[in-house]
């Protein structure tokens, strides 16, 4: 299977900003890079096989074709959509965040 781009939002880039933030914040440049590290292998996995992440909240939140990936090592999910041509990254959260809240925010959009 060819890989497909993968295209972030706004709202997952400011949520992977927010991230490092807190890592450097925290006085931690390994963890920072660890989960840059960890954010592009999850990002060339879902690029290669799309369908691999779960849908359980595609069905919770009713968002056909709603998936997520965990990162290896780091509490957080990226969540995606598969298009024709490219795969739509929308959040990168916290899991243990109230995910279906912080889904509908991005919903608006």
């Amino acid at each position: 299977m060819r890989a497909k781009p993968v295209i972030p939002r706004e709202q997952a880039n400011r949520d992977i900003d927010d991230t490092l933030a807190h890592y450097l914040g925290e006085s931690s440049e390994t963890a920072a890079l660890g989960f840059i590290d960890k954010l592009e292998q999850a990002y060339a996995l879902i690029a290669r096989h799309p369908g691999s992440g779960s849908a359980h909240y595609a069905h919770e939140l009713n968002l056909p074709g709603l998936r997520f990936w965990p990162l290896k090592r780091y509490p957080y999910l990226v969540f995606y959509v598969e298009h024709e041509t490219h795969i739509d990254v929308w959040r990168v959260l916290h899991g243990k965040r109230d995910i279906p809240s912080w889904l509908r925010e991005n919903d608006k959009q």
